[in-house]
């Protein structure tokens, strides 16, 4: 089961290749009603999976409470951490079990290395009866049962029969250049966050930007929830709907200077993009709008450049996109 407020390829892969492989996800109505987490539950579900702060609607998941079903019915529950990184959220800490990262975004930082990480709280128990694969010997390790090696049983499988059978691991030199992000992801974290406030305030001022998606603003559904969970700040990716729809927003990006168009986050520069046509570009329209992307849709991940550089780029932008904001049928032809 997961939320389904999703990065593109998140969605892709759950609702498209895990089938093939006859591993169903289905996914709940809205991840900030629990009732629908508890209705979603099967006998064979396996696990809870949602993002911290989702891509790129940028809502908050509520993780305590969350966990607090998964728990209740015997699953864990699987975050990805990517955008809030563990300096502002400790998912672990919140309740979760699992927590996935995207090293490639912010705890390497400059858009260099590819890598994943997977980090296991050692807290589930995996005897609870829905996971045979914790539980019973394993005839291609010498029979352990990994149910019984303790608290890294969940970490230990992975690695040592999944990543053994599927791969992938990252290279010694992509590892080299996270663990040297790391050395300064407090640093890198506070400027960003300092920046995506001072844009969010910009953008949430002007009359040709519709709605911001961005946690820190007092007008998010999710700005209480933000302040309990992570109170250091709410990362560095926003959004924003343009006046105009899917051609403003292309043209929008199109125009900047400083930004870069790409679809990374997490990198000291600023980077743009727009969802509809790139990121999720696969899904249909009703799937775009499932995973929080509307037509005209901005994705924005504030880098660490000046402020001033940022805020004079970004009006180059609206000043392209102003021609498309009077056009209502650029918004229904989506």
């Amino acid at each position: 089961m997961s939320s389904p407020r999703l990065y593109g390829g998140t969605y892709n892969l759950f609702h498209y290749s895990l089938a093939k492989l006859g591993i169903e996800v289905s996914f709940v109505d809205d991840p900030d009603d629990l009732d629908t987490w508890q209705a979603a539950v099967r006998p064979n579900t396996k696990a809870f999976f949602a993002e911290t702060i989702s891509n790129p609607q940028i809502d908050l998941l509520d993780t305590p409470a969350v966990s607090e079903v998964a728990h209740r019915n015997g699953v864990p529950l699987i975050v990805d951490n990517t955008i809030a990184t563990p300096y502002l959220i400790q998912p672990l800490a919140q309740g979760a079990d699992i927590v996935v990262h995207s090293a490639t975004k912010y705890l390497g930082g400059h858009g260099a290395a590819i890598a994943g990480v997977i980090v296991d709280g050692g807290n589930f128990d995996w005897t609870q009866g829905r996971f045979p694969g914790f539980t019973t010997p394993d005839p291609s390790y010498h029979g352990v049962v990994f149910a019984e090696l303790g608290p890294p049983a969940f970490a230990l499988k992975a690695r040592v029969q999944l990543l053994r059978d599927y791969g992938s691991a990252a290279s010694p030199f992509n590892a080299f250049l996270v663990a040297q992000g790391l050395e300064t992801l407090s640093l890198r974290i506070e400027r960003h966050v300092a920046n995506a406030q001072r844009v969010a305030e910009f953008l949430a001022a002007r009359d040709d930007v519709l709605s911001v998606n961005y946690a820190g603003l007092p007008s998010s559904p999710w700005h209480e929830r933000a302040k309990r969970l992570a109170p250091k700040g709410t990362g560095a990716v926003l959004s924003f709907e343009l006046a105009g729809g899917i051609e403003a927003g292309k043209a929008f990006v199109n125009a900047l200077k400083l930004h870069s168009h790409v679809a990374n986050i997490g990198d000291v520069r600023s980077l743009v993009i727009h969802p509809a046509s790139t990121t999720h570009a696969q899904l249909s329209p009703a799937e775009q709008l499932a995973t929080g992307v509307s037509p005209g849709l901005v994705r924005l991940a504030v880098g660490i450049e000046g402020i001033d550089d940022i805020l004079a780029d970004l009006e180059l932008g609206f000043a392209a996109a102003r021609r498309f904001s009077a056009d209502p049928q650029s918004v229904a032809a989506f």
